[in-house]
């Protein structure tokens, strides 16, 4: 018991609206349901828990997160309670004077806690999808918060797995309320089979958006989740790792897509550990990339560059220059974001050169197929049209680079080609030649009942800030109403979008 009360259990204590006696009364019925019928949680008990600061021994904190994550309707961690999950702490940058705040997740996770909280996590969103809940209303974590618990850990190797404890009980999460995989060896053929539903879960969010799959994905990585808490032969391990790694990208991508934010950026934390353990750290600096293009989405692109930071120098000496210039091309987005024109030019600069500069022999990973060059004209569109809020001039570039992606653009992108028509004709309103915007604008519109996409409706949103002024003109009053009927009345909103 620390005496100092537990502000993040009383925080959600708040929203949740329970007396102390209430929650107690939940906790014991919940702990007999899953066979731990002796548990007698009194009021008490739960007022030490939030007043003292007192950690309850298992099952509680797995019990409390259940019960939290069906009446908040988003995902509840042992973490996000407050407490401390048992098992092997990782070390971590300034452990020693970061808090609570600085580091709410003692981030980062050791191999045994990395599986276990992939199966909790996945497990609580599988629920929330099964009773039809919504997994928002959470918090983000600061970039600079990420970078700091995550740099040395990212920096250095590994521990081998030979070298890593074995659990007597192959999992340490047995989270309530939702289904628990029985660990059980596998071989490579069953990798090569999950290895093949990464790239068909791919292939479809390419195409459709992240909407439609989501759960599937999900439902996928809870599974991979236990097959890690079995201890395989090392090559085995490393590659289910990969797999977890990639999927735990897909659904943080997915998530981020349909504007399930927090549940997002937990994905990509996990995304990075599961890396990272499968030594591969090229695909954990990736997916801390991805964490950055959210940070940018929603308006935090200071955050954004510190996350940038972390991905480029922890990916190591291994990263291709495909997946650098990748990386290089995030960070001018941040940067145009902030209004550093000359800053931007620069790094679309370097990649640019990264990106000619590869010349194939090596072939890029299965998670970088998709940044082809079209993909290199389209974050290039992106970051010019995004400068133009600052320089109006840069519009005219990001006409030439939008132009280009969808020249290159190669069939099941259809959300990729979305984006470029949408950064066309927002350059075209801001170049103040309206004729081309209502063109290119329509295009989007006609393409956007085929996806699933939050992140498409906020890029609208965007260009329909541009057409007022040109409220009034023929064809652009018909857009609006047009854009108007597309939008969803009552969406999930980032923070700065436009109000329609």
């Amino acid at each position: 018991m620390s005496g100092v009360s537990n502000t993040r259990l009383s925080d959600l204590f708040g929203l949740a609206g329970w007396s102390k006696g209430e929650l107690a009364r939940m906790v014991n019925r919940q702990a007999a349901a899953m066979g731990h019928p002796q548990l007698a949680t009194d009021t008490s008990r739960v007022r030490r828990w939030i007043d003292m600061g007192e950690t309850p021994r298992d099952p509680v904190p797995r019990v409390l997160a259940a019960l939290f994550t069906e009446r908040l309707g988003r995902v509840v961690t042992i973490e996000d309670l407050g407490f401390v999950r048992n098992g092997r702490a990782g070390k971590r940058r300034n452990a020693g004077s970061a808090g609570k705040t600085d580091n709410p997740d003692g981030l980062p996770w050791a191999p045994d806690r990395t599986a276990a909280v992939l199966t909790e996590f996945t497990g609580m969103d599988l629920m929330l999808n099964r009773r039809g809940l919504v997994g928002a209303g959470a918090a983000l974590t600061a970039g600079s918060a990420l970078t700091s618990a995550m740099h040395d850990w990212l920096h250095s190797d590994p521990a081998l797995a030979s070298d890593a404890p074995r659990l007597d009980d192959p999992l340490h999460a047995d989270p309530a309320g939702f289904d628990r995989y029985e660990a059980a060896p596998i071989g490579s053929q069953e990798i090569d089979a999950l290895e093949h539903s990464v790239e068909v879960f791919r292939a479809w969010d390419a195409a459709r958006g992240g909407g439609l799959q989501r759960k599937a994905v999900v439902g996928q990585l809870n599974e991979v989740g236990g097959m890690l808490a079995y201890r395989h032969p090392d090559h085995l391990q490393r590659r289910l790792w990969g797999v977890a790694a990639n999927l735990a990208v897909l659904a943080g991508w997915m998530s981020h897509d349909i504007g399930l934010e927090p549940t997002a950026q937990k994905y990509f934390v996990i995304a990075t550990h599961a890396a990272r353990e499968g030594g591969d750290r090229p695909r954990a600096g990736e997916a801390l990339s991805r964490a950055a293009r959210q940070m940018v989405h929603l308006g935090r692109p200071d955050e954004a560059l510190d996350l940038m930071k972390l991905a480029k120098s922890g990916s190591g000496g291994e990263t291709l220059p495909r997946t650098r210039a990748m990386l290089r091309t995030i960070e001018a987005w941040a940067q145009a974001s902030m209004g550093r024109g000359q800053a931007m030019r620069r790094t679309l600069g370097e990649a640019e050169e990264l990106f000619v500069s590869d010349k194939g022999d090596v072939p890029p990973p299965c998670w970088m197929q998709m940044f082809d060059e079209a993909d290199l004209h389209g974050m290039e569109a992106l970051a010019f049209r995004t400068l133009a809020d600052h320089e109006p001039a840069a519009a005219t570039v990001a006409q030439s680079h939008a132009k280009k992606a969808l020249e290159l653009r190669g069939g099941g992108r259809q959300r990729s080609k979305i984006f470029d028509y949408i950064s066309l004709a927002s350059a075209c309103f801001i170049a103040d030649d309206p004729e081309q915007a209502d063109r290119y604008a329509r295009l989007a519109l006609v393409s956007m009942g085929e996806t699933s996409s939050h992140r498409t409706w906020d890029r609208l949103r965007e260009m329909y800030r541009l057409t007022g002024q040109y409220a009034g003109h023929g064809k652009i009053e018909d857009l609006r109403q047009e854009i108007q009927s597309a939008l969803p009345k009552n969406p999930v909103r980032k923070a700065g979008s436009a109000d329609i």
